[in-house]
């Protein structure tokens, strides 16, 4: 798969993750778990990218007597989403198109 495709695809795989509520890395990696493998360090990249992108925010909050960083999409993020629905029923448009010779 086009790396650049990936990274956009694991970009929303995040944002969706906390999408219903805040969150912090271990929970998202868990959530996300049954429907994609991310390690650690490739999620704490992104989460990284989407903050400087303004697509979340962060705040951290003392749990366990550890200070643990917790996620929170913004409106940019959501919309980011709702772009995503919109350009991926257009892809599925030009796979059905590809693979109907196939058939």
């Amino acid at each position: 798969m086009d790396i650049q495709l990936k990274r956009g695809l694991l970009d929303i795989c995040v944002l969706a993750a906390i999408k219903n509520e805040d969150s912090y890395g271990y929970k998202i990696i868990k959530d996300m778990k049954p429907y994609i493998e991310m390690s650690e360090s490739t999620l704490y990249t992104i989460l990284k990218r989407l903050e400087l992108s303004e697509m979340l925010t962060v705040r951290t909050s003392e749990h366990g007597g550890r200070l643990r960083k917790y996620y929170h999409i913004t409106r940019a993020g959501i919309e980011r989403i709702e772009d995503f629905k919109n350009e991926w029923r257009e892809v599925m448009s030009i796979y059905q198109f590809v693979i109907k010779e196939e058939e």
